[in-house]
């Protein structure tokens, strides 16, 4: 188990998707962004979050396993 978490702390993918789902739990929880700005925008940034996984997991080349 300490491995496996070793190998995902040095992955730019599970380090931006742990980063995401605790800003997206925070916001669930303070709703810090929603009330400030328009509907429009905060699906803007939940693509642009989106985008940036899909981004990252195309220049991945090396699995878990090997890290």
């Amino acid at each position: 188990m300490n491995d496996w978490l070793i190998r995902c702390m040095k992955s730019k993918t599970m380090l931006f998707n742990g980063i995401v789902a605790s800003l997206a739990a925070l916001e669930g929880v303070f709703n810090l962004l929603q009330p400030h700005i328009a509907g429009n925008i905060y699906a803007y940034i939940t693509i642009g979050l989106t985008v940036g996984n899909a981004f990252l997991r195309t220049i991945t080349t090396e699995p878990l396993s090997n890290k």
